[in-house]
């Protein structure tokens, strides 16, 4: 399990080795991507708060990146965290997720990207529930939901 030092660490020190590495130009990320998927996916934009089903979604399932098709989260760690963007307390695999500082905005924030393909996903806050103590706020367009 991932706890918030497990975070801190990768932030600071680096992130776990992905099991696969995926890179595209601008244009053919242009050329798979809504323009509201490029923008948040590649260009670490936020979509609006509540602006997703999948905030409400508890349905079993797995959740992948929306770029790569990497899975990312399994809907049994999905909470209603109040926020308008569906959260998570924790990945699938560790070494799914990368992790950056994020100093945007006059924050100091901790911005989770999928490891795979670099994409920006949201942030990770050490508010959420227990036993990890994590939330992962995820914008729902850098996600496709897949049905158990």
């Amino acid at each position: 399990m991932i706890k918030w030092a497990d975070v801190i660490h990768f932030t600071n020190k680096g992130n776990p080795t992905p099991d696969k590495k995926v890179e595209k130009t601008e244009d053919e990320w242009k050329q798979i991507l809504t323009p509201e998927e490029f923008q948040v996916t590649r260009l670490k934009g936020t979509e609006r708060s509540f602006s997703s089903e999948l905030c409400s979604l508890f349905d079993p399932g797995i959740y992948e990146c929306k770029c790569c098709g990497t899975v990312l989260f399994d809907a049994s760690e999905k909470f209603e965290s109040g926020t308008g963007w569906p959260s998570f307390t924790q990945p699938i695999k560790e070494n799914a997720i990368g992790y950056h500082a994020d100093k945007s905005y006059g924050m100091i924030r901790v911005e989770v990207v999928c490891n795979v393909c670099d994409a920006h996903l949201g942030h990770v806050f050490p508010d959420g529930p227990p036993p990890s103590g994590l939330r992962y706020c995820i914008n729902a367009v850098s996600l496709s939901k897949i049905k158990e």
